[in-house]
Order: C-alpha cells, then structure tokens, then sequence
C-alpha cells in the first residue's frame, strides 16, 4: 500500500536532531527527503560522544545533494530545485538561511505554494533571535528542574525537546498540506524548542496555580499511588511496579501470596496504604527483594499489573515487543555494521513503513538530482571542478 506523503518533495536545509527528526517523519511516511548539505558534507556526520548517533538515526530514507550554498551557482541549484519542491524545512541559527538567501520570502517568490517549516530556539518574542539547544532550554523551561533531585537540575536522558519540537514542525506541515488543499497556496511554519518545553511542563505549570508550595522535582514528588516507584530485586537487579487501582492491589498481592495484606484493613485502600508508607514501605522492599528478577516479572505478568525492567538502549535492540511487533528497521551505520534503529512509532492502516534507502553517502544523489532538473553533464561536470557540488 502506498505511504501517505508519496509524490511531495522535500528540501531539507537541518542539522543535529530537531530539523533532521521533522524530516525523518516526512520520509518515513513517504516523502522524497533531499537533504542539503555542504560539499564537505553535514558537520553531525563527524559528531563524537552522545552525537555519535545523530546522523544515522535521523537519515535513512533520504537523499543528499551536496552544494555550496554561498557560490551563486549554488544558490541557482537550490532555487532550480525551490520550483519542484512542496516543502522546506530548515533549523540555521537565526538569521542564517536568509543570509544565504533562503528565507521564506525569497523562496515564497519562487514558488507559492511552498509550505516552509522554519525550527528555531524560539518562537516570536524577546527571545527569538537567541541561538538555543535541547539542553539550554531543559534549563530554561522548567524540566531539567523536574527531573533532577531537590538542588540538582538534569537534563532528560534523550534530546526529548529537540524531537518533541520536530514532531510539532510535522504537525504544522500536515496542517499547511491539508490548508493547500483548499487555497492552492503555501504557508509559513515555525515550531521552537522553548515554546515546545513550556507546553511539556504545562502539566506542572496548571499544578503550580493550584498548591501554596513550590512544585516538587519528580524524584521528591508525593506519588498519587501507593505503590509507584523501582525496587531492588534478589539478584541485584531492579524492576519498576505500578499498581494504580484496587483490582491491581488485590491481584498483586494473591500472585505473590501475600493474603495477610488483603485482610490487613490498615491497606484496605490506595490512600491507606499511602498513609501507612512509613512501615508498609520498608515492609513491601523486604519482601520483594526475596524475589529475583525474573520472578517478579512472572509474577507481575500472571498479576496483570503495570511494571518494568530498568533497560539501558542497548537493551532495545533485542526486545521481544519492538522485534517481533516490527517497531525497528535494519540500517547500515558508518563503521560497517548493520543494526537495528526505530522506527516511524505509528501504525497507519494498511501503510507498511520500511527503511527505502540508508542514510546516503555526501552527495549521493547529486548528479541525479541535478539530471532531473535539466542540468546537463558538461554543466554537472563544471560544477565538480569548481567544488560547487560533491
């Protein structure tokens, strides 16, 4: 079955996670992805430490077209290929891509009905010709607050503001495609990572105006449920155990056998057992840690209740619900090996999302594209001589 976003084109001007992730999503669902990079190719591709996966993740199924955008022979490529193309999602720095002369206006010039997904720091207002990373605006707006202990702010495990705004520029691009449809004309679009940090910490934001004290850091948080929190297992290991209702307590307590508790009318209800934390606790840690981990993942599967092993990412690659539920793609990384990445997280009716292409090489679809536009091989051939195009 064909995917939903088959026959758009994308030019895709990003970098690092945010730009790179809404073009993914576009990819993924069918769109040709043309990434723009230059002739030495994207600086992610070279990132070490906790950037060494960016590349790989974030583009398969797209092509590169290497070009310097500085030289006008390659500002005349990019303006070519504005002619054809449906969508422009770019993340520069401010000020950068209309610098080199690919603002929305100049592009909007070219072609009307051009839908331009611009990724910022910030939205409009007194902070928007900021420059900002997924980390700077955790501490701005609230969750490395939340998700550290009292007195010490740390940002989330994962670039979760990055990719969460990525996610809501390919919202506003679906909006601006549906809205295509009715007026024949393109849009401006900007999603940012600040503005996307403060509707994650709404939640909290709503719990704040409604209490006298200080909102509380995740870890120091009064839990609305008795039991809620990891635990320490006979092996040495650990496991997370949610029970959020009374079925799930009652359940809980006759697959470990623990009937004492059911008739201990000091547990009767979530509540109560949230009042007698202070020896049910220590009690409940005693007991589990009789257990190994795989016993307590038995039991807590047989109970039906939420619960978790605490994974670390390398653990995915073989997990039973992501490989058998088809939840990962095959792609070839950098040092030659062929591993296992997520995929588009959606089931979308009878659609099969696949990886079409790895992540491409620089410039591996140059000469095609530059082909497809009418440039011919002598034209081609003098813009590799003159390090133009890769």
């Amino acid at each position: 079955m064909s995917l939903p976003l088959e026959g758009l084109r994308v030019l895709e001007f990003t970098h690092a996670v945010m730009g790179p992730c809404c073009g993914l999503l576009l990819a993924d669902m069918g769109a040709e992805l043309i990434h723009i990079e230059p002739p030495s190719g994207d600086h992610t591709r070279r990132l070490k430490g906790f950037g060494t996966g960016y590349f790989s993740m974030y583009s398969r199924n797209k092509k590169s077209l290497a070009v310097n955008l500085k030289a006008e022979e390659g500002k005349a490529i990019i303006y070519d290929l504005v002619k054809t193309a449906d969508i422009v999602v770019e993340n520069f720095g401010p000020g950068t891509i209309e610098r080199l002369g690919f603002g929305y206006e100049k592009l909007k010039a070219i072609n009307e009905r051009l839908i331009y997904c611009s990724l910022k720091g910030f939205l409009s207002g007194p902070y928007e010709k900021r420059h900002a990373m997924d980390e700077v605006v955790q501490m701005m707006g609230g969750l490395a607050y939340m998700t550290g202990r009292p007195g010490d702010p740390i940002r989330a495990g994962t670039s979760v503001i990055d990719i969460t705004g990525g996610m809501f520029g390919y919202i506003g691009i679906l909006q601006a495609l549906y809205e295509r449809e009715k007026t024949g004309k393109g849009k401006f679009v900007k999603a940012a990572l600040f503005e996307t940090c403060a509707f994650l910490m709404g939640q909290h934001m709503a719990y704040a105006s409604q209490v006298d004290h200080a909102v509380p850091p995740m870890p120091a948080r009064i839990s609305a449920w008795s039991i809620y929190r990891i635990f320490n297992t006979k092996d040495g290991d650990k496991i997370f155990i949610g029970i959020i209702s009374e079925k799930h307590w009652e359940r809980f307590c006759k697959t470990f056998g623990w009937a004492d508790w059911l008739e201990d009318e000091r547990l009767s209800t979530n509540g109560d057992r949230i009042d007698e934390r202070s020896w049910f606790m220590p009690e409940l840690e005693h007991r589990l840690i009789q257990f190994t981990k795989a016993e307590i993942v038995a039991h807590c599967e047989a109970a039906s209740i939420p619960f978790s092993p605490i994974s670390r990412p390398e653990d995915l690659f073989e997990d039973p619900q992501l490989n058998e539920g088809g939840g990962l793609l095959e792609v070839d990384m950098p040092n030659g090996k062929t591993v296992k990445l997520p995929k588009f997280p959606l089931e979308y009716g009878e659609a099969i999302v696949e990886k079409r292409m790895d992540p491409p090489e620089i410039g591996e679809h140059t000469r095609v594209l530059l082909q497809e536009i009418g440039y011919q091989q002598d034209q081609i051939e003098s813009l590799v001589a003159a390090q133009t195009i890769k």
